[in-house]
């Protein structure tokens, strides 16, 4: 299994909590009416926007390097990953087909995804006769290279294709910022996408002041999640240039995990892309008396129930004295700004009240 596919599978973390956001919040969002001449709605949620929408031609360099041009903004949008489509309903836009519609609505609770939205299949592998019989303007991808075998599939199809860097470990805030600007640019909603980015930086800032104003014991701290493999609880511990070992530093904290960036991943180190290694129970023992904290996916194969059972686990500094935290389920490990500030939360929740 890929580890963009593991990202998908496991790095769902943090849960439905309370947030308040003057974006789109948990868009409640009228159905899609994804017929081929339906028009697409923007979402209830975002019925008090009065931000204004473009409609002159697009041209963008995406995020693989290739020119997209558009006569207009995109208006029917078909999004193959979860992050870009939490994005395209955070600037008040309703896609017209999604990947895996399943799992976004069980790993990403920051944006619901509204009834009649067509689920083309997996996000790797889509169902491109679904996907095209929805008569999108624009598909919305992921991709780390312009020879992407999807993408270059896609590209033979004659409709335009948007190519998102979904993650950069030398910076993944700045990377998250740039994909959800891209998507504002190829919809006509960049002055929606600069008010959510503003009101990001501030909660980011209002964050920082919260934890700052109170002691913590430890700043040293690994985040992480896993999985259960061939009977065994796999860990995949966030290292330096993972998203939310990126948050916690924003936040004052100090990243235990020190393994290096490997751009060949698989020799001991950290992924260029996401930031994340591979180890196991005993391997959290590397991190001495930090503070952990662990997402818990609330799936019946969740890897958490094994974990706690570990004499190991439970002889681990943290857990002993009280700092192993699981953070709820339901908000995307690798999501958009609205995604993001559910996890600044959960971090502040944990460090200001523990």
């Amino acid at each position: 299994m890929t580890l963009a596919t593991r990202l998908a599978a496991t790095a769902a973390t943090l849960a439905a909590i309370a947030v308040t956001v003057t974006a789109c919040g948990t868009t409640d969002v009228d159905s899609a009416g994804t017929g081929p001449s339906a028009v697409v709605p923007s979402s209830q949620g975002c019925a008090d926007d009065t931000t204004k929408t473009s409609t002159g031609p697009v041209s963008l360099t995406d995020g693989v390097g290739r020119k997209v041009e558009l006569a207009k903004p995109a208006q029917r949008v078909a999004v193959l990953e979860w992050q870009q489509t939490e994005d395209l309903l955070t600037l008040c836009r309703t896609p017209v087909a999604v990947a895996d519609s399943k799992g976004y609505g069980t790993y990403v609770k920051a944006e619901s995804l509204p009834q009649g939205v067509v689920d083309v299949g997996q996000r790797g592998e889509p169902d491109l006769d679904a996907l095209y019989a929805t008569n999108p303007d624009l598909i919305i991808v992921e991709a780390f290279k312009a020879d992407d075998e999807l993408l270059v599939k896609l590209q033979q199809r004659g409709v335009p294709v948007l190519a998102t860097l979904g993650a950069d470990a030398s910076g993944q805030i700045k990377n998250m910022k740039n994909v959800f600007s891209m998507i504002a640019t190829a919809v006509g909603r960049t002055e929606r996408a600069e008010q959510v980015l503003r009101q990001f930086d501030q909660h980011l800032a209002e964050a920082k002041q919260k934890v700052a104003a109170v002691p913590v014991k430890t700043t040293n701290f690994l985040f992480f999640d896993g999985w259960i493999e061939g009977g065994n609880v796999v860990i995949r511990p966030y290292g330096k240039g993972a998203l939310f070992t990126e948050l916690g530093e924003q936040l004052g904290l100090t990243p235990a995990w020190t393994d290096e960036i490997d751009k060949t991943y698989g020799n001991g180190g950290v992924d260029p892309a996401y930031g994340l290694a591979q180890t196991d129970i005993e391997g959290l023992t590397a991190v001495g008396s930090a503070t952990l904290f662990y997402s818990d996916d609330d799936t019946p194969d969740s890897y958490v129930a094994e974990l706690r059972k570990s004499p190991i686990w439970t002889s681990l500094p943290a857990v002993k004295e009280g700092r192993a935290y699981a953070f709820p389920a339901g908000v995307w490990g690798a999501g958009g700004p609205l995604s993001n500030e559910q996890a600044i939360d959960a971090y502040v929740n944990i460090l200001t009240k523990g």
